[in-house]
């Protein structure tokens, strides 16, 4: 874990369905290229949202 890393929630699409993934990033741009390395490029991310305690 990174210092400055925060909890980021992302809805993402793909083959139809609808996910919501919890990626722990920077910033919530890092976060979606966290999100693309793992499911590729056909992921299709709808939403970035900071996770709230």
């Amino acid at each position: 874990m990174q210092c400055g890393a925060k909890c980021f929630l992302v809805e993402l699409e793909i083959a139809g369905e609808t996910k919501t993934e919890s990626v722990i990033a920077r910033t919530p741009i890092t976060a979606r290229k966290t999100v693309r390395n793992k499911y590729g490029k056909t992921a299709k991310i709808i939403s970035v949202m900071k996770k709230i305690d």
